[in-house]
C-alpha cells in the first residue's frame, strides 16, 4: 500500500494512501471522537459533526471520517476552532436527546456519554422543543425508542448494507426526522429479521434488544423449575462483558456464574446441537438418496427464516424442517427429562441463554411447542442481559471458579461438533461428520472438515464420500445469502446442501452478543474490530478439539435418548418434538 506524508499537530507521520483522517489519526496515536462512523460501515452521511478538525488551507472545518489524507497534509485536532466546534456539535445532540442514564441499559456502554465527556460538552446549553419520540417495543426482539436517536445513521447503513435488507431510513424532515421503518412502522409490522445488528451498531439506547429478564424473575419467584440452557456462542463473548479480553473462553466461569443464579439446572445447548445434527443429517441424506428437494437449507438461525419467508417464500420446501438447537432440547426437556424426574412439564420454565435476538421471536412462532400446547422455550436472554442479572447478584466474575459440571446425566453431555454450531461454517462441518459415518460406516478419518471454515461471507467445498462428490455452500450475512439463493431460484445450484447464517460471521456475532465499540477497548486492542469475530470462534474449535467426542452421533446421552425415547432420527416421536414448519409467505406490510 502506497504512503503519504502527512503532519498532524505539527508532527510528522507516514500513513497508509486512501485513509481518511479519522482513520490516519488513530493510527498515529489520536483519538478523534466520533458518533456515526463504524468499521463495517464507514459512515459516508458524515452526520454527528463530531469528529470535526483544521485541515490547512481547507475553507473550513472537515468531517474527518470522510475526508481522506493526501500528501502533505497538515492536520490540527487541537485548535480552538476544532475544539469548540466538536463541543458545539454533541451540545446540540444532547439538546434532543433524553438522558434517562440510570435507567438506560446502554449505560457504561454509551457511545454519547463518553464523547460528551472527552468533549466537555456542557448541560443545557442549547434548550428548546425536542423531536416527538416514538417508543416501539411491539416486537418480540428489538425496542425502538427515537428520543434517544441521534440521526448517526449508523443502524440505516448496516441494515442497508452489510444484511442488505434496508428496511431502516429517515422519515420526515428538519426537528421531526427519526430513523425508522417506512411509516414510521413498528419492527413488528415490517419486514424485520430481527437479527439485533443495528443494536450492535446503536452508539446510544435508540435500539436495544426487548428484555425478558422480569418474565424469568418472575417464574424464579413462584417457585418453578427454572432451567437454563446456553448456546455455544455465548462462552466465546461473555467474559468481555467483565473486562476479560476479547478471545478468552468462559465456559467454566459462565457455568458456575448461572449456578450461583439460583438456576434450577444448568445445561448446555451443545447437546441440542447433537440432537439438531442427527435429525439434519438425516434428512438430507434422505433427500439425496430419495431425489427430494434439493439443496437443503439449514434452520437452525431464526433471522435467516424470517429472511427467507419474507423475501424468498419461494424456496420455504428447501428449508430443513428441524427446529433450532434450543428449541429441540426445550421440548426434550419438557418431554424426557421431566418424565424421567416426574416434574409436571407445566411446573418447568426453560430459559435460553443465546447470542441471538431473533430467537426472542423464535420462541413464540407457530410450530415450537408441544401437542398440549405447552411452548418448548419460556424466555430467551441475550448474552448482554443475562450479564446483567450477575452483575446486578452482586456476583464477582473475577473470582469465580471454574464450574462446568453436568448438571445431569440424561442430557448432560456433548461433542465437539455441537460446540462449533457458534461459527459460520460450524453446522455444515457437524453435519458432514455425521453423514459422512451414516452413508459410509466409517469415520471421517481426520474429524474436521476444514474446507467449510473461514469467516467469509460464501465458502463452498466439494466433499468426497465413496467416490460420490457433494457440493456445499455456506453463507453469513442475509446479503451473501441472497447471492445463494437467487441461485436456487434461477435453477442454477449445484449444491446440496446450504448453511445460512443471520449474523455475518455466525453466532459468534450474534445481535445480543456484547458491544464492540472502539472508544471503549483498550489501546493494544486497537486492531480488535478486525479480529474479534475471528478471535471468539477460535475459543469454540479450540474447545472441539478437546473433547474426546467430536461426533454427534458418538455422544452417549443422544444414543441413549434415541434408544430409550426417539427410537430412530426422523422416527415419529422425533418428527412430533424435534420437527416444525414454516410460513409460505410472510405479509411485509401487514395493517
Amino acid at each position: 500500500m502506497a504512503k503519504v506524508n502527512i503532519k498532524i499537530e505539527g508532527h510528522p507521520y507516514q500513513v497508509e494512501q486512501g485513509m481518511t483522517i479519522l482513520e490516519a489519526a488513530r493510527a498515529c496515536g489520536f483519538n478523534i471522537p466520533s458518533l456515526c462512523s463504524f468499521k463495517d460501515n464507514r459512515c459516508s452521511l458524515a452526520s454527528c459533526r463530531v469528529c470535526l478538525v483544521e485541515v490547512k488551507g481547507a475553507r473550513g472545518l472537515v468531517a474527518s471520517c470522510v475526508y481522506p489524507v493526501n500528501e502533505g497534509m497538515e492536520i490540527s485536532i487541537s485548535s480552538q476552532k476544532a475544539i469548540e466546534a466538536r463541543r458545539h456539535s454533541v451540545e446540540l445532540l444532547l439538546s434532543n436527546h433524553k438522558k434517562n442514564c440510570l435507567q438506560c441499559d446502554k449505560n457504561g456502554k454509551c457511545e454519547l456519554l463518553e464523547v460528551s465527556k472527552m468533549v466537555g460538552a456542557r448541560e443545557g446549553k442549547f434548550i428548546g422543543d425536542m423531536t416527538p419520540s416514538t417508543y416501539d417495543e411491539l416486537a418480540p426482539g428489538l425496542i425502538r425508542d427515537t428520543s434517544k436517536c441521534i440521526l448517526c445513521g449508523r443502524c440505516v447503513e448496516t441494515c442497508k448494507a452489510l444484511q442488505g435488507i434496508g428496511i431502516l431510513g429517515f422519515e420526515n424532515r428538519g426537528f421531526k426526522t427519526i430513523v425508522s421503518p417506512t411509516q414510521n412502522r413498528s419492527f413488528a409490522k415490517s419486514p424485520c429479521i430481527q437479527c439485533g445488528q443495528c443494536v450492535l451498531v446503536c452508539p446510544t439506547g435508540a435500539l436495544m434488544e426487548h428484555s425478558e429478564i422480569k418474565n424469568v424473575d418472575d417464574a424464579l419467584k413462584q417457585g418453578k423449575y427454572v432451567i437454563a440452557q446456553v448456546a455455544p456462542a455465548v462462552r466465546a463473548a461473555i467474559g468481555e462483558e467483565f473486562n476479560e479480553k476479547i478471545g478468552t473462553s468462559c465456559t467454566g466461569k459462565m457455568f458456575a456464574a448461572l449456578h450461583r443464579l439460583g438456576f434450577y439446572r444448568v445445561f448446555d445447548v451443545n447437546f441440542g446441537a447433537d440432537l439438531t445434527i442427527m435429525e439434519e443429517a438425516n434428512e438430507l441424506i434422505e433427500r439425496i438418496k430419495n431425489n427430494k428437494v434439493l439443496p437443503q437449507l439449514t434452520s437452525c438461525s431464526p433471522g435467516w427464516v424470517n429472511y427467507l419467508e419474507y423475501y424468498y417464500p419461494e424456496l420455504i420446501d428447501h428449508l430443513s424442517t428441524c427446529k433450532s438447537p434450543h428449541q429441540m432440547q426445550g421440548a426434550i426437556i419438557k418431554s424426557y427429562y421431566a418424565s424421567k424426574h416426574g416434574i409436571d412439564p407445566k411446573d418447568i420454565f426453560v430459559v435460553s441463554i443465546m447470542p441471538c435476538v431473533a430467537k426472542k421471536y423464535e420462541k413464540i412462532r407457530p410450530g415450537q411447542e408441544s401437542k398440549d400446547g405447552d411452548k418448548d422455550v419460556d424466555a430467551v436472554l441475550t448474552t448482554r442481559e443475562i450479564a446483567r442479572m450477575i452483575k446486578r447478584s452482586g456476583i464477582n466474575w473475577a473470582k469465580l471458579e471454574d464450574d462446568a459440571t453436568p448438571d445431569d446425566d440424561l442430557i448432560g453431555s456433548y461433542s465437539g461438533a455441537g460446540v462449533i454450531f457458534g461459527v459460520t461454517g460450524g453446522v455444515m462441518e457437524a453435519a458432514l461428520r455425521t453423514a459422512y459415518k451414516t452413508l459410509t460406516g466409517k469415520e471421517h478419518q481426520l474429524i474436521e472438515f476444514k474446507e467449510v471454515r473461514g469467516l467469509q461471507g460464501i465458502k463452498e467445498a466439494a466433499i468426497d464420500i465413496n467416490g460420490t462428490i457433494i457440493n456445499v455452500a455456506i453463507a453469513s450475512g442475509m446479503k451473501n445469502a441472497k447471492v445463494l439463493l437467487d441461485e436456487i431460484k434461477q435453477g442454477k445450484s449445484k449444491y446440496a446442501f446450504i448453511e445460512i447464517m443471520g449474523c455475518p460471521g455466525g453466532c459468534v456475532n450474534g445481535g445480543g452478543q456484547p458491544y464492540v465499540k472502539p472508544m471503549f477497548l483498550p489501546n493494544e486492542d486497537d486492531n480488535i474490530l478486525d479480529t474479534y469475530i475471528s478471535k471468539r470462534a477460535s475459543i469454540l474449535y479450540s474447545e472441539d478439539e478437546k473433547q474426546t467426542v467430536r461426533q454427534s452421533h458418538n455422544n452417549p446421552d443422544i444414543i441413549r435418548l434415541y434408544d430409550e425415547y426417539l427410537e430412530k432420527p426422523g422416527s415419529e416421536k422425533a418428527e412430533e418434538l424435534l420437527h416444525t414448519f414454516y410460513n409460505n409467505k410472510r405479509e411485509k406490510y401487514p395493517n
